[in-house]
């Protein structure tokens, strides 16, 4: 057996047991040697450099002990000075000889003898192998001459007496000053302040340049004018002021010689001064210095990141952070690492904004930037991308950075931040709020499809305004619509709130519909007290409780309001008021509390209905009498409920497919989509696909193996198309197909989606796409007309074109949208009845969209805009018909969004509901309904609203209404009678024909047609000739001239496009040259009042109960309810 001792080393002699017990005795007899580092340090010599030099603090304590030596000294040479006799002595004698009494003489021997040995110490420990170096410097000479003669004195008596320049100490002073600065800033670690630094050196150069003067003209002038110290600083202010009085002056050459040395030393020495104090200005104004900290712990202020500062971001930041009441004491940090520009400068420059905006050239990487603009000390960080930058992903990288800088240095900093793409998004979830601009941005123009103008609906919403815009206008639309405007989402407490207090312990639904009819305001949504979730309109059966927080829509917030209570008044005819059933409601009337209308409320019951119309009721007494609508109840019936079906799917459902919807593949399946295109999108019930389609099958224009179509209408869609036209497939486009494919859209209304990319797809997109139902792509572009016939553009209700990443940036700001809007203005002209829904880079070139120069009326609405610009409208545009129809969007628009949650933290999580977003089971969904000519019944908004509340359970918060409008003609298009055309009338005949039949619709366009003005100047100019030909040639003209009038732009357009859908094998028959809707306008009135008339048309948007939410077990045959077939009109012939 091998002996282990032998095979196991010994352990180091370090390590033994007994080295443990007797210590470190064995380390002798180690061969190890004990190496001791920085020895060079341990020298007598080295440790007084690091106690007088190294060491900061030691430093600046011996810095300051030199300081007040110096001051000492002169305040020793004053003292000498005034008990000084100067008239003693004759001649030079007194410039040469003074009277120093014996206690002053040993006081100053003692300070010269401390300062001459510090000062050969400190040179002794600074010298590095050149004496000379040393002994030339100007501090060091200044010292021998002020310090060395009164040692000689001690042992030269004699010399006592002798004069000596002790003066000259205050230049020394100078100079231990500024190392004692250095000094201090190094100690207490911060970064020291150069425009400080040199406003001392300046201020100290002047103050030594006149107390030299004092004291050497006063001293040269014993021999003189015996001047004394004060007339010899009068006398140096007025030389060195330039004013010159001349009531004192030198008398002998030395004190002459003296002022003029002075002078040119000034003349010198001041300038350079001056010089380098205006460069740092200049550097302090581009870097905007620091924001103090005692304002920082006393004021309140919030921090701005940004990469780039633009004047327009600025601006809406301001306007929109500012119009709340409560933040106006509040100070705003800009920090971004770019020099400010000119118009920035500019409008920072206004007192307005000079007094609040403070603009710090930094980054928010560097911690020292951080402590500059006091992050610690802020209420708020919001860090904005640059949304204009070629590669969108870097811009939000460098937003990431910034997040966790700022998340690093400042952990309670609450952060604002604004991100581009939504991949990118999970990177930042620790922060506060997040906007990703990608998601909203999609999510609303595909709204935008189904429920009209939504995008002007949100953003009306998210904006800060009074509602007083456009109020003086003399056309009635655009009071109502500036009027409405001014509504704004606001929350309360329930039990605090005079609008809805009493409605505790009843239903969502009732509450909303009485707060309404009584208050004017528009109850949404909820959130319970134990619970962060907001519920959007929870639905009949949700009963309210005290302590739940209400969310609802008003010009103004309850606490800023006042309540005047007003008498009821009475038909004479009515002497008492009986009621009826559990509600305590009056069975023959409720008078508006905001408006004239009475509301029949006789029959509670629910009724059928045969016509697709919201239950037109029968009408059992008088004629003149007006349709009852069933009161809302406060508290929910479930039997009621269950014979209504209120709260059952509104699709199709779950009833069996017939053979028609399982040949077209209409048989979808609910479900969550299984797979993601990126982190942290939220899941949505949508309908699905049972099984993914192929890649290849996703291809609109080529044919494969399971389908050999190659065009949209090969196809057969029953519904039209929604056309997409974008770049790149990104992530972001994911969000436009799921709210259209949510579960609560009904399988029959579901659009055909068609992506029209310039760049192919990823293989991950497709895959995310792949389950949903009718989502096709093709490769190609808005500019090339074959693309657009064959993606189905003839076929298509909505034309959605996104701003292109390539195009955000360009050399001028406001050109960047020019390639979109050219194109746009192009799919106008050619395809005049597609509804065109654009998205803009800068909200200001919207005025381009649809542009016709000559249009009277827009020229007017421009000059509206202006006024409201000026009056510090932060809604503008607002007035601008593409934007008030919902046609042109702009997600800078949505920045607002991100400002107003520092104010309204839940305005984030609304907005995402209300877009499809988030879906929260219990809240509710946007959607619209269409009145019709059978709904006109209703007559006002407030009937509207009972009969919505207490059939189906809906909500209604505003409407959109289209009107007709007498527009001028435009530029290209007049509009004249071929018959009546006239070689002899004259042009004032033809310009009063013109202005007879400029409001000619393009119904009659047949028998007035629309000529271009080129082809009317070519035919004046033939009808002119006319007489100068023979018979057979003016004929000839005069069939020339009938062809040109006969053909109008549009039919060329008509014609160019049919011409090229024959060329590609597409068959014309659905295109609609004729239908134009130019001569129509439409806005949004969003929470109007109660007595508002209903017009035909009129598309009303409803937050729906979830049907998910209180879905019964067992629901009745949908034949058998009225308010299933309530839902049926609404799905059959409303538009969702």
């Amino acid at each position: 057996m091998v002996d282990l001792d032998s095979e196991v080393p010994p352990l180091p002699p370090r390590y033994r047991f007994r080295d443990l017990l007797l210590g470190d005795q064995g380390w002798q007899s180690d061969d190890r040697v004990q190496v001791e580092f920085y020895m060079n340090e341990n020298t007598f010599k080295e440790r007084l450099k690091l106690f007088f030099i190294k060491n900061q603090r030691s430093s600046l304590r011996i810095r300051l002990f030199n300081f007040s030596l110096k001051l000492l000294s002169c305040f020793l040479y004053i003292i000498r000075v005034l008990l000084d006799d100067p008239t003693q002595g004759l001649g030079w004698s007194p410039i040469i000889w003074v009277n120093r009494s014996l206690p002053l003489w040993g006081l100053q021997v003692s300070v010269a003898l401390i300062s001459l040995l510090e000062t050969l110490l400190l040179s002794y420990l600074s010298y590095k192998g050149n004496i000379w170096e040393q002994i030339l410097r100007i501090p060091f000479l200044l010292e021998v001459i002020n310090a060395v003669p009164f040692i000689i004195t001690i042992f030269w008596p004699d010399l006592r007496n002798l004069f000596i320049p002790v003066f000259l100490n205050c230049w020394l002073a100078k100079h231990a000053l500024e190392n004692m600065i250095n000094d201090l800033h190094r100690a207490i670690q911060r970064t020291q302040s150069a425009m400080f630094n040199q406003v001392l050196i300046l201020i100290s150069t002047l103050l030594c340049l006149i107390f030299t003067c004092i004291c050497g003209i006063q001293h040269l002038e014993r021999a003189g004018n015996r001047l004394t110290l004060f007339d010899s600083l009068y006398f140096c202010i007025v030389t060195f002021s330039t004013v010159g009085f001349g009531d004192v002056t030198p008398k002998i050459w030395p004190s002459k010689l003296l002022v003029v040395i002075m002078i040119c030393v000034a003349l010198v020495v001041l300038p350079i001064q001056f010089e380098q104090l205006a460069y740092l200005w200049m550097e302090r104004q581009k870097s905007g210095g620091n924001y103090s900290r005692h304002r920082a712990q006393t004021e309140k202020h919030v921090v701005l990141c940004v990469s780039s500062l633009k004047i327009d971001l600025l601006m809406d930041f301001l306007n929109e952070f500012y119009a709340h009441p409560r933040l106006q004491d509040y100070y705003v940090v800009i920090l971004c690492p770019a020099e400010m520009d000119a118009q920035v400068r500019r409008v920072l420059q206004i007192p307005m904004w000079s007094q609040r905006v403070i603009y710090l050239q930094g980054s928010a990487l560097k911690d020292q930037d951080l402590l500059r603009a006091k992050m610690d000390d802020a209420e708020a960080c919001f860090i904005l991308s640059s949304r204009c930058e070629v590669d969108r992903t870097a811009a939000d990288h460098q937003t990431i950075l910034r997040a966790w800088a700022v998340k690093d240095f400042a952990p309670n900093c609450p952060l604002y931040v604004q991100i581009l793409k939504p991949e990118n998004k999970f990177h930042i979830k620790f922060a506060d709020h997040i906007v990703c601009e990608e998601e909203f941005k999609y999510a609303m123009l595909a709204l935008n499809c189904i429920c009209p103008a939504t995008s002007t609906l949100i953003t009306l919403l998210v904006h800060t305004s009074r509602g007083q815009e456009s109020q003086q206008s003399p056309e009635q639309w655009q009071k109502m619509y500036g009027r409405c405007s001014g509504n704004e989402v606001y929350h309360i407490n329930l039990e605090e709130s005079v609008f809805f207090a009493e409605y505790e312990g009843k239903s969502f639904t009732y509450a909303s519909f009485h707060a309404h009819k009584k208050f004017g305001v528009c109850l949404i949504g909820i959130r319970k007290e134990d619970n962060k979730n907001i519920l959007l309109n929870p639905g009949p059966r949700y009963i309210m409780s005290s302590t739940d927080i209400c969310f609802y829509i008003n010009i103004t917030k309850e606490e800023n309001s006042a309540f005047k209570k007003q008498e009821k008044h009475r038909k004479k005819h009515e002497s008492k008021l009986s009621y009826h059933g559990a509600s305590r409601l009056p069975v023959h009337s409720i008078i508006a509390g905001m408006g004239t209308v009475a509301i029949d409320l006789q029959d509670a019951g629910c009724r059928m209905s045969s016509g697709p119309t919201l239950a037109l009721p029968s009408e059992g007494g008088k004629e003149g009498r007006r349709p009852s609508i069933a009161p809302v109840l406060e508290v929910a019936d479930s039997s009621s409920l269950q014979t209504c079906d209120l709260l059952s799917d509104q699709s199709e459902d779950e009833t069996t497919p017939s053979d028609e919807e399982v040949s077209a593949g209409l048989e979808y399946a609910k479900g969550y989509p299984p797979y993601s295109p990126y982190i942290g999108s939220s899941p949505t019930f949508c309908h699905l696909l049972h099984e993914k389609v192929p890649f290849c099958c996703l291809r609109l224009d080529k044919g494969c193996q399971h389908n050999y179509y190659e065009d949209a209408k090969a196809y057969g869609f029953k519904n039209k198309l929604i056309i997409v036209a974008a770049e790149t497939a990104g992530n972001g486009l994911y969000n436009f197909i799921v709210p259209l494919r949510a579960y609560y859209r009904p399988k029959k209304e579901l659009n055909p989606i068609v992506l029209l990319l310039d760049n192919p797809p990823d293989m991950h997109f497709l895959d995310a796409i792949c389950w949903f139902p009718m989502v096709y792509y093709m490769v190609g572009s808005i500019d090339n007309l074959d693309d657009l016939l064959r993606c189905g553009v003839t076929f298509a209700a909505n034309m959605v074109v996104v701003d292109k990443e390539s195009t955000m940036s360009a050399e001028e700001d406001y050109m960047a949208d020019a390639k979109t809007i050219v194109n746009v203005q192009t799919l106008f002209r050619l395809f005049s009845s597609l509804s065109i829904i654009t998205e803009l880079t800068h909200p200001a070139n919207m005025r381009f969209m649809q542009f016709r120069a000559k249009d009277c009326y827009s020229l007017a609405l421009s000059k509206l805009e202006k006024k409201e610009r000026e009056k510090g409208s932060n809604l503008a545009f607002m007035f601008r018909l593409p934007f008030a129809a919902g046609r042109v969007f702009s997600i800078s628009m949505l920045d607002t969004l991100l400002y107003q949650s520092f104010v309204k933290d839940y305005m984030i999580s609304i907005t995402r509901l209300l877009l499809g977003l988030d879906t929260t089971p219990g809240s509710g969904f946007l959607c619209s309904m269409k009145i019709t000519e059978e709904d006109l019944w209703i007559r006002t908004y407030a009937r509207l609203y009972q009969k919505l509340c207490s059939s189906t359970g809906d909500i209604p918060i505003g409407v959109y209404r289209t009107e007709s409008q007498k527009l001028t003609t435009s530029e290209s298009q007049i509009s004249i009678n071929v018959e009546e055309w006239e070689d002899t009338k004259d042009t004032k005949e033809q310009i009063s024909y013109r202005s007879n039949h400029r409001n000619s619709t393009s119904s009659d366009q047949s028998d007035h047609p629309l000529l271009r003005r080129k082809s009317m100047q070519w035919a004046r100019r033939l009808s002119r000739r006319a007489p100068r030909h023979s018979g057979r040639t003016a004929e000839k003209i005069n069939q020339q001239r009938m062809n040109l009038y006969k053909r109008s732009e549009r039919q060329e357009l008509a014609e160019l496009v049919k011409n090229r859908m024959k060329h590609l094998g597409l068959s014309p028959a659905g295109y609609d040259e004729m239908n134009d809707h130019q001569n129509t306008l439409s806005y949004i009135l969003i929470n109007p009042s109660p007595d508002t008339r209903l017009e035909l048309n009129d598309i009303v948007y409803l937050i729906r109960p979830d049907p998910l939410a209180y879905a019964p077990n067992t629901a009745p045959s949908r034949k058998d309810s009225f308010c299933n077939t309530v839902g049926q009109d609404t799905r059959e012939e409303t538009q969702l």
